[in-house]
C-alpha cells in the first residue's frame, strides 16, 4: 500500500511560476494551482489541502490579505501556510506569522531541495 501524497495549494498570480512550482514538485506531492487569492479560495472550498503556499505580492489580494481571507472562512485548513514572495513588508510578514498560521517565509528565488524538505517538515509540524 502506497503513502498517501500530500496536496499542496500554490497561489502565485504569475503562471510561469505556477508552471515551474508544478514541474518541480508534481511527483513528490498533488499539486493545485491557483492564479488569484479569489481563485484558491474555490479551490480550499472543494480540495483537501495540507498546505498553501501563496506569493506575496499580487494583485487585487496580497499573499498576507490571502490568509487573512483564509482564517476567517476555514480557520484549520490547511494547518500551516508558507509565503514565497521577493518582496515584502516586514511587517505584514510579521502579522502573518503572529494572526494567519504563517509557518515560514521564503525569498524568491527558492532552492528545490531546501523547499521540499521545508514542505515536509510544515505538514510534519501541522500533523504532530
Amino acid at each position: 500500500m502506497s503513502e498517501r501524497k500530500y496536496t499542496i495549494l500554490y497561489v502565485d498570480d504569475e503562471v510561469s511560476n505556477l508552471r515551474v512550482f508544478k514541474s518541480t514538485f508534481r511527483r513528490d506531492f498533488n499539486i493545485l494551482l491557483a492564479e488569484s487569492g479569489e481563485e484558491s479560495v474555490k479551490v480550499l472550498n472543494e480540495n483537501q489541502v495540507d498546505l498553501l503556499i501563496t506569493d506575496q505580492m499580487m494583485p487585487e489580494m496580497t499573499g498576507v490579505d490571502l490568509l487573512k481571507r483564509i482564517k476567517d472562512l476555514y480557520p484549520n485548513v490547511p494547518p500551516n501556510r508558507i509565503m514565497l514572495s521577493g518582496y515584502a513588508q516586514p511587517d505584514d510578514i510579521d502579522l502573518a506569522f503572529s494572526e494567519y498560521r504563517l509557518y515560514k517565509f521564503i525569498s524568491k528565488p527558492w532552492d528545490e531541495e531546501e523547499l521540499k524538505k521545508l514542505i515536509i517538515e510544515a505538514i510534519e509540524a501541522a500533523n504532530e
